[in-house]
């Protein structure tokens, strides 16, 4: 699966904002990449604005461009606020999934565990970051995946309380999708109606 394998810190900075994690040099450096990052104050258009949003969201997600249209045509015919339907059904994807039960560290890593056949769903393992898990599912990790290093410490202190959509069972190393969970429980900071907007324009 394609996936954007480029500068991650560069990105983040062009955000201000720390989209792929944690990330020392954005707080050392929160400003623009590039010789004149710092000192750079030029006008953004309208246009740009939106853009930078639809940006922002595809690489907090880790999505490509045509799954990212995809993903919001398929919002725009559901019934509801598009933006928020948009960010919910980006939500429900099994590589995101994993990330909120705490089974990684980051999105790109849960979408690695994916593919590399670790993570089950309903018992079955699927390796298709992009499955669209549904209410009442249960997202656990392969028997023979429990020890991997990477999920232990991943799992260790991990507050899964963050998340009242979900629910985690640490005996079974498996968690329930209780429900879509509501925007205001989504901590993003994506300012989805914008993206509306450039869509409309299209």
């Amino acid at each position: 699966m394609a996936r954007y394998i480029g500068p991650k810190t560069k990105i983040a900075r062009r955000f201000g904002e720390p989209i792929f994690g944690p990330d020392k040099v954005l707080q050392k450096r929160n400003f623009p990449p590039g010789q004149h990052g710092a000192n750079k104050r030029r006008k953004t258009s309208e246009y740009g604005t939106q853009l930078r949003e639809k940006q922002k969201a595809k690489y907090t997600y880790g999505v490509l461009e045509k799954q990212f249209a995809n993903l919001f045509d398929k919002a725009s015919r559901m019934k509801g606020i598009t933006g928020e339907i948009l960010l919910q059904l980006l939500e429900s994807r099994l590589d995101n999934v994993v990330y909120r039960l705490g089974i990684a560290p980051t999105r790109a890593a849960a979408r690695q565990l994916v593919l590399h056949r670790h993570i089950t769903v309903n018992g079955k393992v699927v390796g298709i970051p992009s499955y669209q898990v549904t209410p009442g599912e249960i997202i656990g990790v392969r028997e023979r995946s429990k020890s991997l290093e990477v999920i232990a410490d991943a799992l260790a202190g991990f507050n899964h309380s963050k998340y009242p959509w979900i629910e985690w069972d640490e005996t079974q190393k498996a968690g329930k999708f209780l429900h879509v969970p509501e925007r205001a429980d989504i901590p993003e900071n994506i300012k989805e109606q914008l993206i509306v907007e450039l869509y409309s324009k299209q």
